[in-house]
């Protein structure tokens, strides 16, 4: 019953995929493996499920008619099995993520390595990838996305926190060229910028009125890489516009100060995305309780340590 159970999970998945190669990928087995089961399958139903060209992959009748059948009974079983496991469970199996490269490298690894210290009969799997993923299409149980939620049909969404950028540069760069005291300031400056093929975007600030100020920069240094702005601008090389949770290391080093920390701050919601569902899986819920109760402290980090080291520096000498 296991092996009949799992060559319907597996003839699902490439029917889904359009091709073994990346239903594999989703089920973590190797190609061969994936159509051996297929083949192991036709055989036991006595009936051809695919057509097979060098070039395309699809159901036969008989396939179409048969997938309709599995996706209906896998959709009943998992069903049944979140309604068993929604709340009541220690969370279990494999747990898939998608987060984008750099907030999912230093935002959200660590706590889901935490939360793998915290339940040892999970799987934790973390895909990094700038793309907005399609968490049905590519089997992913949840997403971290930073930006606003254009369209999220068929998902629910929990807030996780604010994702604020702000205005930094290095002491020497300030020493050098001096230190902007308002958005207008920000033209006369040199900024290290974030930009993909050849063009870079303007900042952008909140307008008093409610709105959004643009204000483009001028720079000559254009990374596609937040990291890379950052280490550049710890070398004088201009100003940046960066998240808090990443200039927050080297802010409490003294390598860079923040800017125009009053009128200089833009936010971007972070949010907690997976698919619809009546029962939420634990082992999900967990993940995203983790999240919800540890990312905002996260995102303030860089906020709060730039204004204890602005206090200090104001802080009148000692008689």
């Amino acid at each position: 019953m296991t092996d009949r159970l799992s060559g319907v999970l597996t003839f699902v998945q490439a029917a889904e995929a359009g091709s073994f190669a990346l239903a594999a990928k989703r089920l973590g087995l190797s190609r061969s493996a994936v159509g051996k089961s297929i083949a192991r399958l036709e055989e036991r139903l006595g009936a051809r499920l695919f057509l097979r060209t060098t070039r395309k992959q699809g159901l036969t009748e008989d396939g179409q008619v048969f997938y309709e059948r599995c996706v209906r009974a896998l959709a009943e079983l998992e069903a049944a099995e979140a309604e068993l496991d929604s709340g009541h469970r220690t969370p279990t199996g494999r747990l898939r993520v998608t987060a984008s490269v750099l907030f999912g490298r230093h935002c959200v690894a660590p706590l889901l390595g935490e939360l793998a210290r915290q339940h040892p009969e999970l799987e934790v799997e973390l895909s990094v990838s700038d793309r907005v993923v399609d968490l049905i299409e590519e089997g992913f149980d949840l997403a971290i996305r930073v930006a606003p939620l254009s369209d999220h049909a068929g998902l629910t969404a929990r807030r996780l926190g604010v994702q604020n950028m702000v205005v930094c540069a290095s002491p020497e760069y300030l020493a050098r060229r001096g230190r902007p005291k308002s958005l207008e300031d920000l033209g006369k400056h040199e900024a290290v910028l974030y930009g993909r093929q050849g063009t870079a975007k303007p900042w952008r600030f909140p307008d008093p009125r409610g709105g959004e100020r643009l204000v483009p920069m001028r720079g000559r240094l254009r990374f596609d890489d937040l990291e890379a702005i950052a280490d550049e601008t710890v070398r004088g090389a201009g100003l940046a516009w960066l998240p808090c949770w990443l200039v927050a290391p080297r802010l409490s080093k003294g390598e860079l100060t923040l800017l125009l920390q009053e009128e200089g701050r833009h936010g971007n919601e972070v949010f907690a995305v997976w698919p619809q569902n009546k029962h939420l899986p634990s082992k999900v819920r967990a993940a995203i309780d983790l999240l919800a109760a540890r990312i905002p402290d996260i995102l303030s980090a860089g906020e709060a340590r730039g204004k204890r080291r602005s206090r200090a520096t104001r802080r009148p000498p000692r008689p």
